[in-house]
């Protein structure tokens, strides 16, 4: 009998593109589903940014570039890191990747040995405990209350670490809870680290357009000690409607640790799409207003769909300063039925949403946060209206 890697063998697939992908084909049958499952931003890449793709083909980009990405989109990239974070590299200090996805696994796999420790948040984006596994890692998870705005405090972050800590994962704005850490908060986490200098930071910060209620983006990279530890990950997929580009990048404390990314990335899947490099170039060296009006709508949504959640008996939203997303408590509906089913579970939940009322939402169970489903704002008002209130119709006939 054949037999596969424990590697292969221990990763889950995503449970957020299992639902997904249910939603998209009751969709092909003519269904009116409503989906809160989507990760990324429902509006068209601008035009500006498209019009930079079909000039690279005019030019006949479509070569192979470096495979750490074009030195003038490296170089970019490291100006937007200085005017928007406060933060300085060179050229050689960023790494292209495709996809923010892929950025993370370099940092991992550069950092990450066999049995080294991976400090996680919690609740965090799924895809973080598998990138730890593959790389052969434990993953040492802290919880965030919702009390504390699922941000991560000091002394339990303290309590983690052992001998055996390599990486603080941290991801600010958050995925899923929409937490945004202030100034004070990342300065707090910076303080514990600064006594454990051999501890790294990964940053994932793709979300740090994305943020409302006058709060401010802060790198973690800024804080004293912080940045000759502390690998900064983003992209292009959230800030510019650019997810299906798959451009993503690592900004490293030093051109050597760059260069072990790269040399990975050199023979796992070389550079990033030509064409899609250059349109990013594109979009991080013109200016208009896409960010801001993007930033505006989404606030508009997102402000829409907690005034009507909070309306609805036996849950609890809380409140989201960043991202695209709302943790929705659901613990108060467990052990209850709809129609003759006992609501045991998050996934339960969903399962039945999607089965009876066409609504998607994302059990947490995957992100650390069993008593929550995710609803995403990235969609329309209109869909947003609709959804919550076959969600409410729905929560009405449990008992």
């Amino acid at each position: 009998m054949f037999k596969f890697s424990r590697r292969s063998l221990s990763v889950s697939p995503s449970l957020t593109l299992s639902l997904t992908a249910k939603a998209n084909e009751l969709k092909a049958q003519g269904v009116p589903v409503i989906s809160f499952g989507v990760g990324e931003p429902d509006f068209n890449t601008p035009d500006y940014i498209v019009a930079g793709a079909k000039t690279a083909l005019d030019k006949g980009m479509t070569k192979y570039t470096a495979s750490a990405g074009m030195p003038t989109l490296r170089q970019a990239i490291a100006d937007k890191l200085r005017k928007d974070n406060g933060l300085t590299y060179t050229y050689d200090q960023i790494v292209v990747s495709s996809g923010a996805k892929q950025s993370l696994f370099n940092a991992m796999q550069i950092l990450v040995d066999e049995g080294d420790e991976v400090i996680i948040p919690s609740p965090y984006w799924l895809t973080y405990p598998q990138l730890v596994t593959i790389c052969g890692g434990k993953c040492v998870y802290v919880e965030c209350s919702s009390d504390n705005g699922f941000i991560l405090q000091p002394n339990d972050l303290e309590r983690a670490i052992t001998d055996k800590t390599k990486v603080l994962l941290l991801n600010s704005p958050n995925n899923p809870t929409g937490a945004v850490y202030n100034k004070q908060q990342l300065s707090a986490i910076a303080q514990v680290l600064a006594k454990y200098p051999d501890i790294w930071v990964i940053a994932d910060e793709i979300y740090e357009k994305l943020i409302y209620d006058d709060n401010q983006h802060y790198s973690i990279a800024t804080f004293p000690t912080m940045y000759e530890r502390t690998i900064v990950i983003n992209g292009m997929s959230k800030a510019y409607a650019m997810t299906g580009w798959r451009i993503g990048y690592c900004a490293a404390p030093t051109p050597k640790v760059a260069k072990l990314m790269d040399s990975l990335q050199s023979h796992q899947s070389s550079n990033a799409n030509s064409i899609a490099q250059y349109a990013s170039q594109v979009a991080l060296t013109t200016q208009t207003d896409f960010i801001v009006n993007m930033r505006g709508e989404f606030a508009r949504r997102r402000d829409c769909m907690l005034e009507q959640l909070v309306k609805i008996n036996g849950i609890k939203a809380i409140h989201a300063q960043g991202a695209f997303y709302i943790m929705v408590d659901v613990s108060g509906l467990f052990d209850k039925q709809y129609k003759g089913t006992v609501i045991d579970s998050a996934n339960t939940l969903a399962q039945l949403l999607i089965s009876t009322v066409n609504v998607v939402v994302i059990p947490c169970e995957g992100f650390g946060a069993s008593h929550f489903v995710r609803l995403s704002y990235a969609t329309n008002i209109d869909n947003i209206v609709v959804g919550v209130d076959r969600l409410a119709d729905f929560i009405a006939q449990v008992n």
